[in-house]
């Protein structure tokens, strides 16, 4: 019998532990570190699924190389025929690349990769393998989107020993698993879904893509509570790992990259869920913004910067006065951290007392906010609401403020501008530094270097 080392595991970040404490020392996460068995001796064995040496990824041992000796040439790329996940994924998919897509239950995640390779099928061979569905759910799934169902190959199995010789014997272009969660690998003794098996399996699969130069794609489930080990463990093996996520009931999905070798990380691709299926969102800033015509106060329209492209969205905020000992600070969309510390510089700076107020903050159409450059337009969201006063819908506002209440630029100015423009702004406050080197038509653009420069320029509104 094998014999197998005990180590327990965070479901949070994947760092490992000989004995089991309440939190993880690396990412500060209470109660979620897993039982993980790591199998040695015969249970330990790793297949070698190609006859030659590959890339230095088959065979026993790898030859040495100098880097210079490296070949740089580029590798072309699988269009999925889906121009948002094309962009998402840095351009299209990379042979020989693992990915994976994760999300809660329910995202779309089946959906859309059934919508691309039942087209990828016609060009290339796919092998589609379902360890959660049959294949006559996923058949019938298939004709309620009125897909092509001629060329693409399905296969029900939750055994990656037999997913790979099957693999082997049709020899596919792309190897999607559907999910990774309910996958399982030999001599692994644990119940698929624990730590053990997500990550023997994805170890057995992404070996056999990297030796083959097969395109696996891995799905992987997210619980509310974050529980469930797959996505970050799997983070480590895999070279591109991207997010599908919906707001409530809202009918449009984010497809968002968290790590990426062949990409820009942060990338963000919109979807629509319809009847027929995901439908890519080709201009994402429209459907981000309020289409009324009447002005509200507390209401900014800034330019975030999402991967590769300028992004607007709108900022609503909500002041009123608090009826507890201690006022509210609830940001939806936005770090409820900075919003604090944005409060802090409008009473230091611009002379405006929070502090016996409730503060709300939502950033409209679902999409979280990460960069620095929607500080000066959540505190003009904030004084707008307070004062009653709304802003004009024709206004954009972008910058990073400073501690000392100075306005920072943000990258990609110039085309964050060019954007507003294109969707009638015309008008837009802004860092100093950030200001165009030529005029953009059809747009005043005001420049500050300092918090009270932008509220002296507010009070001619």
């Amino acid at each position: 019998m094998a014999k197998s080392k005990l180590q327990f595991v965070c479901s949070e970040c994947g760092a490992d532990y000989s004995k089991w404490q309440g939190q993880c020392t690396e990412c500060k996460a209470w109660n979620t570190l897993k039982e993980f068995r790591e199998a040695t001796g015969v249970a330990a064995r790793q297949p070698d699924f190609s006859d030659t040496r590959r890339d230095g990824f088959a065979g026993s041992r790898s030859r040495i190389q100098k880097l210079s000796d490296v070949d740089l040439a580029e590798q072309a790329r699988i269009a999925t025929g889906m121009g948002e996940f094309d962009r998402v994924l840095g351009g299209g998919l990379v042979g020989g690349s693992a990915v994976l897509i994760g999300g809660h239950p329910g995202a779309g995640k089946s959906t859309l990769l059934l919508q691309t390779l039942c087209h990828l099928a016609r060009q290339i061979p796919v092998l589609y393998v379902s360890g959660e569905e049959s294949v006559q759910q996923i058949a019938l799934r298939a004709k309620r989107l009125n897909l092509p169902m001629d060329e693409l190959s399905i296969l029900a199995e939750t055994s990656v020993e037999s997913i790979t010789e099957t693999a082997k014997e049709v020899a596919p272009k792309i190897l999607v698993i559907d999910s990774i969660q309910v996958m399982h690998a030999p001599d692994v003794e644990s119940a698929p879904g624990s730590v053990s098996q997500v990550r023997e399996s994805a170890a057995w699969l992404t070996r056999f893509a990297k030796q083959t130069g097969t395109i696996l794609i891995l799905v992987g489930h997210v619980t509310k509570d974050g529980s469930l080990a797959g996505p970050k463990v799997l983070e480590h093996m895999i070279d591109a790992s991207v997010m599908l996520e919906s707001s409530g009931d809202s009918r449009f999905r984010t497809l968002r990259a968290i790590k990426n070798r062949f990409g820009a990380v942060n990338e963000l691709g919109v979807f629509a869920m319809l009847d027929s299926g995901l439908k890519e969102v080709k201009n994402p800033s429209s459907i981000f913004l309020n289409q009324g015509s009447d002005d509200a106060p507390g209401s900014v329209v800034t330019v975030v910067w999402e991967g590769t492209r300028p992004l607007l969205i709108e900022l609503q905020a909500l002041v009123d006065g608090t009826s507890m000992g201690h006022p509210r600070r609830i940001a939806v969309g936005l770090d409820t951290n900075r919003l604090s510390l944005i409060l802090a510089i409008l009473n230091r700076h611009g002379g405006v007392f929070t502090g016996d107020q409730d503060v709300f903050l939502n950033v409209v159409g679902g999409v979280r906010v990460t960069e620095t450059s929607a500080d000066l337009a959540t505190l003009l969201a904030v004084l707008s609401s307070l004062r009653d006063k709304p802003l004009p819908r024709d206004w954009v506002v972008f910058g990073e403020l400073g501690l000392n209440g100075e306005l920072r630029p943000v990258p990609n100015g110039q085309e964050r501008l060019s954007e507003a423009a294109k969707h009638g702004f015309k008008k837009a406050i802004l860092p100093k530094a950030n200001l165009p080197k030529k005029p953009i038509e059809g747009m005043t653009v005001i420049g500050a270097q300092r918090l009270d420069e932008v509220l002296a320029a507010l009070q001619e509104i």
